[in-house]
């Protein structure tokens, strides 16, 4: 039985299904979709450009085909793959995952040019980089600079974009910051800290000044819902000179989970009705990684899409998932033997097809325990209790929504959701 937080539900937006005539529909459709390409046009430097199409969208297309055509001979190796360089931090905010009080540690600068080597092999050039806080680690430039052929986004809390620091990547060109901002400064700095929400703002007028393709990471919780999926957040960062906005939903994880931040089944609804209207009427790319081109759950993990490296080269299911069986230094650092012989990662996809489409941590938390027990996963988060904790989590819907899928209904997110990856789907 599915047991779950009760909070307030977001009133309505007036605009959700609300139907309208076709032809004013395309209309707002074709105005959105010019005022999109304006702002790409105007807002990025033509390095930034350019590389952001042929690094990105280009290579990453190719990612996708390379991805598929592995899939049907039964070949596991991801398009992409989240890389957690270091697990320190200069904030604590509430329901984070990672350890930062215990020891310290960088992933080394050889197993992350492995890491990227092994993926060009398999036409793999797009690479999340995350921590704790990515820009702490010292080498993140000269592994920018030295995989130019490759493409970087960095999940960040955005306090580290100094004029120095935004003019090397507007040189660079190869990287797209996403800034984590949990709502407006209330409810950001409950969740991050007093002040942060300034700070961050400070970097993305930098970032905007120079012209640099950047988004927006927020995580919909019981608490922000409704504000952070309001018309008037998403126009606040269109405002800043952001590009793309990508939604997350929380997950209580970690030694203090903060329960009261979780969603409930009637908010995913809605927050799934409401994406579709952002989508239809807004001059930004608005991301999920939830949801496929006809409205099904998915979980990248289990599909084989993505993984997440921790600092000490530990190959996990997902990045708040820091049990592994296998490391980058496995199979003398051959990544396509050491993912396709993996009992732990085949083993979990097998084990989310016969329970679910969603999210197992949500779902099933006790059952995965047993499973990442059971297999002898060592645990890499650097806390005493993982496991327990674990164990610990009460049951809770996640995004699967059997009976009440809703798909993409704008013709440029089937199509993305459908060709593209990771963060759009590329599942059709």
């Amino acid at each position: 039985m599915m047991l779950e937080t009760t909070v307030a539900e977001p009133s309505p937006s007036p605009t959700v299904g609300a139907s309208q005539p076709p032809s004013r529909s395309f209309m707002r459709e074709q105005t959105m979709l010019a005022s999109m390409a304006w702002r790409a046009a105007t807002s990025l430097s033509p390095k930034v450009a350019w590389k952001a199409a042929y690094l990105y969208a280009f290579k990453g297309a190719k990612a996708i085909w390379s991805y598929k055509r592995r899939l049907g001979k039964g070949e596991l190796y991801p398009p992409f793959m989240f890389i957690a360089l270091t697990n320190t931090c200069n904030l604590r905010c509430h329901g984070c995952w990672v350890e930062k009080e215990g020891q310290g540690y960088f992933m080394g600068e050889e197993d992350l040019d492995k890491i990227i080597e092994s993926g060009k092999k398999q036409n793999a050039y797009y690479y999340t980089l995350l921590g704790g806080e990515p820009y702490l680690f010292k080498g993140i430039w000269d592994i920018f600079e030295r995989h130019s052929d490759c493409y970087f986004q960095t999940i960040t809390n955005g306090m580290l974009f100094t004029e120095e620091n935004v003019r090397r990547l507007k040189q660079l060109g190869n990287v797209t910051p996403l800034i984590s901002l949990d709502g407006w400064q209330e409810q950001n700095d409950l969740r991050r800290g007093e002040g942060v929400w300034k700070a961050a703002l400070e970097g993305l007028d930098r970032l905007k000044e120079a012209k640099i393709l950047y988004g927006i990471a927020t995580t919909a919780t019981g608490l922000n819902m409704h504000e952070v999926m309001s018309d008037e957040y998403v126009q606040h960062f269109i405002d800043r000179g952001a590009m793309y906005l990508w939604y997350y939903v929380y997950r209580p994880m970690g030694e203090e989970p903060h329960t009261e931040y979780c969603v409930s089944k009637e908010q995913l609804i809605w927050m799934r009705k409401r994406l579709l209207e952002l989508r239809r009427t807004q001059p930004i790319l608005v991301i999920d990684t939830y949801w496929t081109a006809e409205g099904e759950a998915f979980c990248p993990a289990a599909m084989g899409m993505g993984y997440h490296i921790g600092p000490r080269g530990s190959i996990e299911i997902c990045p708040a998932l820091s049990f592994a069986t296998d490391t980058v230094q496995d199979a003398d650092g051959d990544l396509y033997d050491t993912f396709n012989d993996s009992r732990f990662l085949r083993g979990f996809q097998s084990f989310v097809k016969e329970r679910t489409k969603g999210c197992v941590i949500l779902e099933h938390p006790q059952e995965l325990h047993d499973y990442i027990r059971d297999v002898g996963a060592q645990d890499f988060s650097g806390r005493d209790a993982a496991f327990d904790e674990l164990n610990a989590i009460t049951p809770r819907h996640s995004h699967h929504l059997p009976g009440e899928e809703i798909p993409e209904d704008f013709w440029l997110y089937r199509l993305l959701k459908k060709n593209v990856f990771f963060g759009m789907g590329a599942l059709g």
